[in-house]
């Protein structure tokens, strides 16, 4: 019975502290935005000012990294319990059912979360290395960032009720259909459900249960720490290229969204990072359909979570995905107007 205890305090334990966490710097930004009426991005301590092209996303990536590390180091410890601890028959157990009930599942698992993009892909790693189910295990990864109630409650505090409705519109989309669009088209041909550091019979002893959480724990941090640092280094090189008020500039308002969308899916944006973005493209003359794109791509998938999905599953899913991702954007951003 210890033991067993033991096995679930590894899981429940960091999403009681990342819940804790999330909903405290919530509850401070809401404060700020509602009393304000805006929201500015958080500064990391270093300065890239006067760097070249090589140094400024190093040091940027390490600020990035400054700011979302918590939320990181829970995301892994969360991913590792989940592979170590959790039987795929349980999880398969809570995926029981259709496509719509397996989604609708996932997306409420994973919204209250609240990840960012980068911090909430090992849990995706862990999720469909266990079940197989890449629809699922893709909705979890989108829902956390793209159905964040804090970040909706702020999109609708700050911004118009079009904008606000198109960014939750298009993020059930992505969530409830895309997700389980793509996980039917590249999820038939995965691998059975990875064993390794899940055992499906339990440890015998302490000393064995935190050897089980330490091997799993490694083996997610090697799958994807390094990508995500990667990705992230692109994804800065990326936005230092293309200033808000160049893409602002864009001529022609389909053009304009078409572009945004296009920049954002690639982007790794902190939680919240995605409101003074889409507020500085408002103010820079850009259409609310660009700043609504941004409010749903930017937050939703980035570098690090692709060439997470491209490891873990294959190139065409995360192609896919991205593809997918943008295509929506766009499509909501021209309804928004």
């Amino acid at each position: 019975m210890r033991l067993r205890l033991l096995r679930i305090a590894f899981v429940v334990l960091p999403v009681g502290a990342l819940l804790a966490l999330k909903w405290r710097s919530s509850a401070g930004a809401i404060s700020r935005a509602v009393a304000g009426g805006d929201l500015a991005a958080r500064s990391g301590p270093l300065s890239a000012d006067g760097l070249g092209a090589i140094a400024a996303p190093i040091v940027e990536t390490a600020n990035y990294l400054a700011i979302v590390w918590p939320a990181l180091v829970l995301g892994l410890l969360i991913a590792a319990g989940v592979r170590a601890f959790l039987p795929a028959r349980a999880l398969a157990r809570i995926l029981d059912g259709g496509a719509a009930k397996q989604q609708l599942v996932a997306g409420l698992a994973g919204a209250p979360l609240m990840l960012c993009s980068c911090c909430v892909a090992p849990v995706f790693t862990s999720v469909y290395g266990r079940t197989r189910r890449l629809g699922p295990a893709l909705g979890l990864m989108i829902g956390s960032p793209a159905l964040n109630p804090a970040a909706l409650i702020l999109t609708f505090v700050l911004f118009s009720a079009a904008a606000s409705i198109g960014r939750l519109a298009m993020a059930l989309v992505a969530v409830l259909v895309a997700s389980a669009v793509i996980g039917r088209l590249f999820g038939a041909s995965a691998a059975p459900p990875d064993s390794t550091g899940a055992e499906e019979e339990a440890p015998a002893t302490a000393a064995d249960t935190f050897r089980s959480f330490g091997r799993s724990l490694a083996g997610v941090a090697l799958r994807t720490v390094p990508l995500i640092v990667l990705g992230v280094i692109a994804s800065v090189a990326i936005a230092r290229a293309l200033p808000v008020d160049w893409l602002a500039s864009t001529e022609g308002k389909v053009a304009t969204i078409a572009v945004v969308s296009l920049v954002a899916v690639p982007l790794a944006l902190p939680t919240f990072f995605e409101i003074p973005l889409a507020l500085a493209l408002l103010a820079a003359g850009a259409p609310a359909g660009a700043a609504a794109a941004l409010l749903f791509a930017g937050p939703a998938i980035n570098l690090p979570s692709l060439f997470t999905v491209a490891r873990s599953s294959s190139w065409r899913a995360a192609a896919a995905l991205g593809a997918a991702v943008w295509l929506i954007a766009f499509a909501g951003g021209v309804a928004v107007g």
